[in-house]
């Protein structure tokens, strides 16, 4: 089955001189549980392209379908519900709110999405990720390996279909960074989840399954358009 079916997928914004293209034409397919990188320089627009997956931008043309449901078809607050149910996001800066906890951050998801004991979820998760000991511990406390680590457990909390990561390592040395991976790949396999992978890391890039190749909005190697 097709996680992810995207169809001549564009993006233009409007810049001094005109038109500015940013994604042109784009069409693949993603199958459910595969493991997908999406490279290429910076301004090829891979965070562009991942954004518009997520629902969180609107395209200039195409059409992207997620297990079958055609994500632009639905309003904003059909999007917002879509990605409440579907997906888990890891962000370069962790994005955790500072004012909660490691444990609160992590309920939070479970919480929108009406879960009935959501703390004994969280803390099943963030002990999974080695921050038992961690959980009232705010997150300008913590280590950029442990916000990561909260971050992975935050996404992974409400079970998503699709994990999207965004240079989930950017931010991050690269002992702690080769951690986080590790952990961030056991999990997607436990959980059986589609993860597609934004990096400009080789070696990151070598441990997913495919490839998505940007070059200056397009694809160089649509495989499996």
């Amino acid at each position: 089955m097709d996680a992810i079916i995207v169809e001549h997928l564009g993006k233009r914004v409007r810049d001094a001189d005109g038109w500015l293209t940013i994604l042109d034409d784009l069409s693949f397919r993603v199958a459910a549980g595969d493991t997908v990188a999406i490279v290429g320089a910076s301004g090829s627009g891979k965070s562009t392209l991942l954004g518009l997956l997520a629902g969180l931008d609107l395209p200039t043309e195409g059409t992207v379908t997620m297990f079958g449901e055609s994500l632009f078809a639905l309003d904003e607050d059909g999007r917002a519900a879509w990605r409440a149910r579907n997906l888990g996001f890891v962000f370069q800066s962790f994005q955790l709110l500072p004012q909660m906890t490691a444990l609160e951050n992590v309920m939070l998801p479970l919480e929108l999405a009406g879960e009935r004991k959501p703390a004994a979820r969280a803390r099943r998760l963030l002990e999974r990720v080695g921050l038992g000991e961690r959980l009232g511990h705010y997150p300008k406390t913590l280590s950029g390996g442990e916000q990561q680590r909260v971050a992975l457990a935050r996404a992974f909390a409400p079970q998503p279909r699709l994990l999207f990561a965004d240079e989930p390592t950017g931010s991050l040395d690269a002992a702690t960074g080769a951690r986080v991976i590790d952990l961030l790949f056991e999990l997607n396999r436990e959980a059986g989840a589609t993860l597609l992978l934004v990096t400009h890391d080789a070696e990151l890039a070598d441990r997913c399954g495919r490839r998505l190749a940007l070059h200056a909005g397009r694809l160089e190697a649509p495989v499996g358009a």
